[in-house]
């Protein structure tokens, strides 16, 4: 098993640099891999920051590559969690954190509107 970086999820993803996606296609087809959360985390940033996709087309993207036979995650449940929350609205990032959380008895910030869309979503969100 190899273990990818977000540049090859990235270059799998958008296939902006022809050669490089090439490159990652063939990677993943002749390996199993493994995807860390921060790998993730920097993709849906760099996804949305650079490449401009709506959080919607970022969700789908990820959901697509992760559910290919040959992806492996550290915790693909906390995953598939965050990534439906994204899908609902909140922020991929905080619905990362939260989902990572799911066994504390709450998930404690300062920012009103994390708050609110997690309470919305059923989520243990509370004002610090």
């Amino acid at each position: 098993m190899l273990a990818i970086d977000t540049n090859v999820l990235v270059r799998f993803l958008t296939r902006d640099q022809p050669k490089q996606a090439a490159r990652a296609g063939a990677l993943l087809e002749g390996h199993e891999v493994f995807v860390a959360t921060t790998v993730l985390l920097e993709t849906e940033w760099v996804l949305r920051s650079t490449y401009g996709f709506e959080p919607r087309q970022v969700v789908n993207a990820l959901k697509g590559f992760l559910g290919l036979p040959q992806v492996r995650l550290r915790d693909r449940e906390m995953v598939a969690q965050a990534l439906a929350w994204a899908a609902d609205g909140l922020d991929f990032a905080d619905a990362l954190h939260l989902a990572a959380a799911e066994d504390c008895e709450a998930f404690v910030s300062f920012d009103e509107r994390f708050v609110k869309r997690g309470r919305a979503l059923g989520a243990s969100v509370r004002h610090a």
